[in-house]
């Protein structure tokens, strides 16, 4: 115990193993579905399905573990679904680029990642961001992860009409999401320690019971192997010689740098990790970790990782130190051979948990300025920009372009610092790339 107050600091984050325990458990249950998730994307770009689920395993595993350790964070490492879709569909897909290659883009892209968080480039972007637009990140992340929620359990499905609309209730998969949903506000409100997982748990079992979740046909089955897809990405280093692919290196490294950039800001203020000046402390140190994860994910041979947004079910438990990503990552390589009993933890179940850690997180709102219409502007951009562009990148750049033009039009240009001017223009050659 002295060993993990020594290199944790429990006593100094106000939590303990217990809190970091229930936390990690939470984090895993909420992101367990990744594991099926992936390797069925990948496998859309030509990636053998079975290497696949052990390399997200395997990649997530080790990304907790350099998260926790090097930074100290409680914040979990994973391919984030975003980037996983565009490897698979645009660049292996769309463009007709075999998979091994576009592993080999990631690659590259993670290498320049890690040469622009040496030079403290990342850093100095998340300091310049204004403590107003960070509050407005923290809510529009949860507004996005509650959206999420909703879909993973139909409660909001697709329309074509109006875009989206409410599920018929007529639907299994809304009864159950609507049991957990019930079940964990009412542990909620009754203060009840780790009511998040208590609810999953419940409802995991009640999908069980009216037959709509099959049970395990099994309990162990051996991870499958790796060598398919294992480095890959280093022999098809020398394929990453066209302007198409430059442009692609390009793409990757972008939409995971603001991905990551908003995702952590928003975790950490969850966390109240943030200080009274608006810093985060050893924000150097997480973004090295999730550089060096990144870089290990490619070699693997899987789609970028990213800082996992279902990291602040977690932190919604109490989990404040990277006790709580080791925990994680311990869970992750034990999933390896329990596989089969993942089986029982559909979306459905994980859905409640989304959508009330989404209600936590929103209460960021409260802390903006909303009186002054330069802030509030951009900040609105940037909350509502994330759930309805499905994309927290994209949420960001709008309010990023959005802030300066307000402050000048309020006469208050001085108060904008010349990095959210290069922002500026950097958010405006991103949307031209990712959306032409």
């Amino acid at each position: 115990m002295a060993t993990l107050e020594k290199v944790f600091h429990l006593t100094d984050a106000h939590t303990t193993v217990r809190r970091e325990l229930i936390a990690a458990l939470t984090t895993f249950v909420s992101l367990s579905y990744i594991l099926f998730v992936n390797p069925n994307i990948l496998h859309a770009a030509g990636i053998d399905k079975g290497a696949a689920f052990t390399v997200t395993a395997l990649s997530i595993a080790i990304g907790c573990f350099i998260m926790g350790f090097v930074a100290n964070y409680p914040i979990a490492l994973a391919p984030t679904l975003g980037s996983a879709a565009f490897f698979a569909y645009n660049v292996c897909g769309g463009m007709n680029i075999n998979w091994q290659t576009a592993l080999a883009a990631v690659l590259v892209a993670s290498i320049l990642f890690i040469l622009i968080t040496v030079l403290k480039l990342r850093e100095k972007v998340v300091d310049a961001i204004p403590q107003d637009l960070k509050y407005a990140i923290s809510a529009g992340i949860g507004l996005f992860i509650s959206f999420i929620g909703l879909q993973n359990g139909k409660l909001i499905v697709n329309s074509d009409s109006n875009l989206v609309t409410l599920g018929k209730f007529n639907s299994p998969a809304v009864w159950i999401t609507l049991f957990g949903l019930i079940l964990t506000v009412i542990l909620m409100a009754m203060n009840i320690p780790g009511s998040i997982f208590i609810g999953m748990v419940v409802t995991a079992i009640f999908g069980v019971l009216i037959g709509q979740i099959a049970m395990p046909k099994g309990v162990i089955a051996a991870a499958p192997s790796i060598a398919p897809t294992f480095g890959q990405a280093i022999f098809h280093l020398k394929d990453i010689n066209t302007p198409q692919l430059f442009m692609v290196v390009l793409t990757f490294l972008l939409v995971t740098f603001f991905d990551t950039a908003g995702t952590l800001i928003g975790m950490t203020e969850q966390a109240g990790m943030v200080d009274q000046s608006g810093k985060i402390p050893r924000i150097g140190k997480a973004f090295l970790s999730d550089s060096l994860a990144m870089i290990e994910g490619a070699v693997l041979g899987t789609a970028p990782l990213g800082t996992s947004v279902e990291s602040s079910a977690g932190i919604a438990m109490g989990g404040r130190t990277g006790l709580t990503a080791i925990l994680v990552g311990i869970l992750f390589l034990i999933s390896m051979i329990f596989s089969p009993l993942l089986a029982v933890i559909p979306t459905t179940v994980t859905a409640p948990a989304l959508i009330i850690v989404g209600v936590l997180m929103a209460g960021n709102l409260k802390k903006i300025n909303w009186d002054k219409f330069e802030i509030a502007f951009p900040a609105f951009l940037t909350v509502v920009g994330m759930p309805l562009t499905y994309s927290i990148s994209n949420g960001l750049a709008l309010g990023m372009i959005a802030y300066p033009i307000t402050m000048i039009a309020a006469k208050q240009a001085k108060k904008v610092s010349p990095m959210m001017y290069v922002l500026f223009i950097v958010f405006i050659i991103f949307f031209l790339i990712t959306n032409m």
